[in-house]
């Protein structure tokens, strides 16, 4: 049996999704979080809490972009074409919350508020904008003779717009969870009462989408109710419910520190792998599948040999960031 490198692609531009995700979530959450948090000396611990690591938390999207443009050319033309609009808000959010993130430690007291407003901001723009791309990609693009058939305004849709709230709500539970491994004090028992709020209301976005998309989408509900899928299929919402009732007593333990952050990281894993079994093996859905949208065999092996070389010294650099930034942070310490 030969290997199929269109599967090794697909699998290397998951693990980057999944990465950034997680990397950039908490990251982004931080900005949201500043909707709940006023004080000064709390915005500053919470900022420097991932000064270190957020430029390079971004590296697996760029990782992403790029992998999807080699691999999948087809897939990056569509998604790129249909999804222009959130995809620029998105690259404007980030771009806006970059700048902010530098200019609001060397602001005077009278700007800091409006850096401080610009980082909320483009946090929350770049993070509605991933939202929209995720319920888009769920649903699916028209595709006529390998273009898109469909119309610039066509993601304006209910179901995108409440999958971006619905990521709001995860990222800022990534974001409260990580200040709970990275805060103490009042600070960290803030949020864990926020940790509880966002629990709550990332259930109720869960629950609302499990039902919305196979209620909208005949392929996804035979994918998951059909029988014996739903048996194979049965562990996602199953871990769903322990994670989530595990993560509810982390927060009310004073001593656990880690472990909320851990179990989110395990939600977002679930929501991410039911998100593709939703749509494999589709890369567009409803019907362009992977090897559909692949590029020619020697494109794919030519990318592939510096990707397996570039990706551990990520994983490496990475891994040794966080390592040696790790403890907590207090507001007079960090970035400056």
């Amino acid at each position: 049996m030969g290997i199929d490198v269109a599967v090794i692609w697909f699998a290397i531009i998951v693990f980057a999704t999944l990465m950034y995700i997680i990397m950039d979530g908490f990251d982004l959450g931080i900005g949201l979080l500043f909707l709940f948090v006023r004080g000064k000396e709390e915005r500053d611990a919470m900022v420097n809490s991932v000064a270190p690591v957020w430029d390079g938390n971004e590296t697996w999207l760029v990782l992403g972009g790029a992998g999807l443009f080699g691999a999948f050319p087809l897939a990056y033309a569509v998604i790129i074409d249909a999804l222009t609009i959130p995809l620029t808000a998105m690259l404007i959010g980030l771009i806006f919350r970059g700048v902010a993130f530098e200019f609001r430690f060397k602001a005077t007291e009278e700007h800091r508020s409006f850096w401080d407003y610009a980082f909320m901001g483009g946090s929350l723009l770049a993070t509605f904008s991933q939202g929209v791309v995720v319920g888009a990609i769920i649903h699916g693009f028209p595709v006529v003779d390998r273009q898109f058939a469909g119309g610039a305004l066509d993601w304006i849709t209910p179901f995108n717009l409440f999958c971006g709230i619905g990521l709001m709500v995860a990222y800022s539970l990534l974001g409260s969870t990580w200040l709970i491994l990275k805060s103490s004090d009042a600070l960290q028992e803030q949020m864990r009462a926020l940790t509880r709020g966002f629990l709550l209301a990332l259930l109720v976005a869960i629950a609302i989408v499990s039902l919305w998309t196979p209620l909208a989408l005949p392929k996804i509900a035979e994918r998951w109710f059909s029988f014996p899928n739903v048996f194979y299929f049965m562990p996602v919402p199953a871990l769903v419910v322990v994670f989530s009732l595990w993560l509810w007593r982390q927060t009310r333990r004073v001593s656990s520190h880690a472990w909320p952050f851990v179990l989110t990281l395990g939600l977002v894993f679930l929501g991410f792998s039911g998100l593709g079994i939703s749509v494999w093996p589709h890369i567009i859905p409803p019907d362009i599948t992977i090897w559909q949208a692949a590029a020619p065999l020697a494109s794919q092996l030519f990318m592939l040999v510096g990707t397996l070389l570039i990706v551990p010294v990520i994983l490496v650099y990475t891994a040794w960031s966080y390592y040696v930034f790790r403890g907590k942070v207090q507001s007079d310490e960090g970035y400056h």
